[in-house]
């Protein structure tokens, strides 16, 4: 039995990140757990006027709507603030952890080795364990601040993906964007479950 893949959204505008994440590993029958911020919410609204629900199973209907997969694959959802989750805890095997979209709130206090809520918990988690952890940044400029924070995780292991599309796949719609970053980040994990055009070479 695959290992379940914990995806953390924190809240960071690009919430298309998250959604076209999720609906490409239903596609492919992934388990997925996952954990949204408290601040999540504040961008649902700002970016879609759209309420996002905090009970974890209205949350699963939810997100299966946005990703518009509405059977395929298990997701299972989590309380921000549940410390006691399963995915709070090194025993419970995970494949490991996307942080799509990740604010650079997240990504200073994951550096820190903060764990204030279930996102940072399981992230924290992940790189003790050894686990592989994907972060990706969506803000512009980076301050000095926001590379070393970077810099001080991808020491440890941790895989930078920052949410910069590539164009020699011929995008012709923001879902084209969008997916090239996806299919990058999931490269790092080895899933390859996102249907883009490759480089193939000049």
């Amino acid at each position: 039995m695959t290992k379940p893949l914990i995806i953390g959204i924190s809240g960071a505008s690009g919430l298309i990140y998250a959604v076209r994440t999720i609906k490409f590993l239903l596609e492919a029958d992934y388990t997925i757990e996952l954990v949204a911020s408290k601040a999540t919410s504040m961008v649902w609204l700002a970016e879609q006027k759209i309420s996002m629900p905090t009970e974890p199973d209205q949350q699963e209907k939810f997100w299966r709507e946005q990703a518009g997969v509405l059977t395929a694959g298990k997701l299972l959802c989590h309380r921000w603030s549940n410390l006691g989750a399963t995915i709070a805890s090194g025993s419970f095997p995970t494949q490991g952890m996307v942080v799509i979209p990740s604010s650079m709130s997240t990504v200073a206090k994951i550096a820190a080795g903060l764990s204030s809520d279930l996102l940072e918990r399981a992230a924290d988690i992940q790189i003790k364990e050894g686990r592989p952890l994907i972060l990706v940044p969506r803000e512009t400029p980076f301050s000095l601040i926001h590379l070393r924070n970077l810099t001080a995780l991808a020491q440890v292991g941790v895989k930078i993906v920052p949410a910069i599309p590539a164009w020699y796949h011929n995008p012709q719609t923001i879902e084209d964007l969008v997916d090239f970053v996806v299919a990058r980040t999931l490269d790092q994990l080895g899933i390859d479950c996102v249907p883009i055009n490759r480089w193939s070479g000049v």
